[in-house]
């Protein structure tokens, strides 16, 4: 039974509030005077009744620096309690706000239906926390597969597989599909999906986005292909504020609200990319068909090996492969030491998809890459990834 707190004096307003929820929403409302605030939350919660709240308004009649501080220790100690804050709407007052943990900034003279809007997306955000809060057996949520794209060395085409396969796998499931640009200082998915993001992975590891999955989503980008994005930061000084930490939590957000998670890595293996590792699904190793490139994947996966960091699926994708190269696919299997998955002819036309930021999966073009690309896409089709030539490659092949 969804319970309501209001932390205010002014009679107006909780009247508003008890009639947008008689009728609506399941619950009482109990009110506490601003004083309050001044005791700590443990005295707080004392003079509660019932159940445990789901949604605290903070005012209107309180200090705003009263009710940031008190944010910011609920949303340490009970992040499951949807925090609502009445205040005039300004930027520097949502700012501060969203950094305290507060999910919406309520104008005073909101009426009845907004407030009866805004505490029904309260109480939804506050139950998809408390999910979030249960190991993922007990709430029975399934998790989304994590598909890290990596390659050790840069210049291979990795972005180019990466927004490639998130692009055909929202053909097969439409609006599940969300790809990370994990590539935090020089990433590129934003222009390889012509996207012009409004926020980036930066401001979603902080403030409420951090706790709250419905949140989250508002900092993705939506691509006109069904897919979500959430793109690099703008700056590449801002990767000093993303920790391994950071990401772990973020995939665990993000595996539980979408069916497949495409993780564009930077190259090399970095604390960023091991985070990832230690959470995939799914690993798509992507090579060209040249000798460091090779021998730096043989190294990636002896290393990876030892940190027992392969993940129970592995995809490795042959790019560029060309004839002329000197170099045949059995060459670079005997080096690398597994079989390759997926080859990818090289192409004209996927390099100039990428500068337009169209995928080749995306338009009609037909190109020698398309089938590579389309039989790297259904290894991940529950329809057909049971195939034989579909067969996923278990750790154990890697020697």
């Amino acid at each position: 039974m969804s319970r309501f707190v209001a932390i205010t004096a002014v009679r107006d307003f909780e009247t508003r509030v008890r009639q947008a929820i008689t009728g609506a929403l399941h619950g009482d409302l109990q009110t506490l005077s601003p004083a309050v605030l001044q005791t700590g939350t443990d005295e707080i919660f004392k003079q509660l009744t019932g159940a445990p709240p789901e949604v605290m308004i903070l005012g209107p009649g309180v200090n705003p620096d009263d009710a940031f501080k008190l944010a910011t220790v609920l949303d340490l100690q009970y992040p499951e309690i949807s925090l609502l804050m009445v205040a005039d709407p300004t930027a520097d007052v949502v700012l501060k706000a969203m950094h305290a943990g507060v999910r919406d900034v309520v104008a005073p003279e909101a009426d009845v239906n907004e407030l009866r809007v805004l505490l029904e997306r309260a109480c939804l955000a506050a139950a998809s926390r408390r999910r979030g809060m249960q190991p993922a057996a007990e709430s029975g949520q399934e998790r989304g597969r994590i598909i890290a794209v990596m390659s050790p060395k840069g210049g291979v085409g990795k972005t180019t597989v990466a927004t490639n396969l998130a692009i055909g796998l929202g053909n097969i499931a439409p609006m599940s599909v969300v790809i990370v640009d994990l590539d935090l200082q020089f990433g590129d998915v934003a222009s390889g999906l012509l996207l012009e993001p409004e926020h980036s992975i930066t401001e979603a590891v902080h403030g409420a986005a951090a706790q709250d999955s419905m949140v989250l989503k508002a900092f993705l980008t939506v691509h006109p292909a069904g897919i979500y994005a959430l793109c690099a930061p703008q700056r590449p000084s801002d990767s000093d504020y993303i920790t391994a930490e950071h990401v772990t939590r973020l995939l665990n957000q993000l595996a539980t609200e979408f069916k497949y998670v495409v993780v564009d890595t930077a190259p090399g293996l970095g604390e960023h990319c091991l985070a990832t590792l230690e959470l995939a699904t799914d690993g798509v190793w992507v090579c060209g068909m040249d000798v460091p490139s090779i021998r730096g994947l043989r190294k990636c996966f002896s290393v990876l090996k030892e940190l027992q960091l392969l993940p129970q699926g592995r995809h490795t994708v042959l790019n560029f492969a060309d004839r002329k190269s000197g170099l045949s696919v059995q060459d670079v299997e005997a080096t690398i030491g597994v079989p390759v998955d997926t080859v990818i002819p090289r192409s004209r036309t996927l390099p100039y998809s990428t500068n337009r930021g169209i995928p080749v999966l995306q338009g009609t073009a037909r190109d020698s890459a398309l089938k590579g690309l389309k039989k790297l896409v259904q290894r991940f089709d529950p329809r057909l990834e049971s195939t034989p030539q579909n067969k996923l490659h278990r750790r154990v092949v890697v020697s």
